[in-house]
């Protein structure tokens, strides 16, 4: 059902009308698994868009106040929990807003200076202990788990697009991805590491947004990013002191993504994707 204002409203008066009389507007960028509201100047409520994501609301109010408690910077904190109701037939959320704006909105952000503030806001939230965590697969779209549950769909665009691209070196980067399978302990990974869940204040890293696709596992798909946004300049600082192996499978998971959003119909998919590629092919080893 389409998500809207007035369904919105009548969620909230049912069920928080506390909070009835406060002003409901849509936020300025919206996600696609989620629709969110402001509500009020220092709250907004969280909506999941369909089916697949339904889970994702309950996950967040289970762990996000419990991870926020051992992470320095900020994350969204949920305050209330809504239920099915008003012909919406999901779990919804009522959260703390986080001012401040996403990096997609801040074009003065040095990425050499981010690309270190990031990787250390990862290293902490790795650091949590994650052993009762909601492990990574079908819940998140197997983030977390092995690059195999995305072999089919990578072979099938790499076919796909062989007229287009240098698929010979793009094929070895991915097999070199499988070659190395996560040995260690789970740990937490977000999920969803793009710039516009990356909040930034004066051109520096603030907090971390949407943890739909929270779970524990191998945290490589969380350094995808290295290729998707960063540059030969501010990528090595984003990986210094990672192992090997896991940026073999990072390089994976920034390669499936932008194969399958190659000729998406979205041109800022399109072109995402296709500046994903060039990084990759940049580098010096292949």
């Amino acid at each position: 059902m389409e998500i809207t204002k007035a369904l919105v409203q009548e969620l909230v008066a049912e069920q928080f009308p506390q909070w009835s009389e406060l002003e409901i507007r849509p936020v300025s960028k919206s996600g696609h698994d989620n629709r969110t509201f402001h509500l009020g100047d220092t709250m907004t409520v969280r909506l999941p868009s369909g089916v697949a994501y339904a889970d994702q609301v309950k996950k967040e109010s289970r762990w996000l106040p419990w991870l926020q408690k051992q992470l320095p910077y900020a994350v969204p904190i949920p305050l209330a929990l809504g239920k099915p109701g008003c012909g919406y037939p999901y779990f919804w959320s009522v959260n703390r807003w986080i001012a401040g704006e996403t990096l997609l909105e801040d074009s003065a952000v040095l990425k050499r200076d981010l690309a270190a503030e990031l990787a250390t806001a990862l290293n902490v939230l790795q650091e949590i202990e994650a052993e009762d965590g909601p492990k990574g697969g079908v819940q998140n779209f197997y983030r977390g788990c092995t690059l195999a549950h995305y072999h089919q769909e990578t072979r099938e665009a790499l076919r796909r697009l062989s007229d287009q691209l240098p698929t010979k070196i793009l094929w070895k980067q991915w097999d070199a991805a499988l070659e190395m399978p996560y040995q260690g302990k789970p740990l937490w990974v977000h999920g969803d590491i793009a710039p516009g869940n990356i909040l930034v204040r004066q051109h520096h890293f603030y907090g971390l947004l949407d943890f739909g696709i929270l779970g524990t596992g191998d945290p490589a798909c969380d350094y995808a990013m290295a290729w998707t946004y960063f540059d030969r300049e501010s990528r090595p600082v984003f990986l210094r002191g990672l192992p090997q192996d896991l940026i073999f499978r990072a390089r994976g998971w920034a390669l499936w993504k932008a194969l399958i959003t190659y000729q998406d119909s979205n041109p800022d998919f399109r072109d995402a994707a296709r500046r994903t590629i060039e990084e990759l092919l940049s580098e010096s080893e292949y």
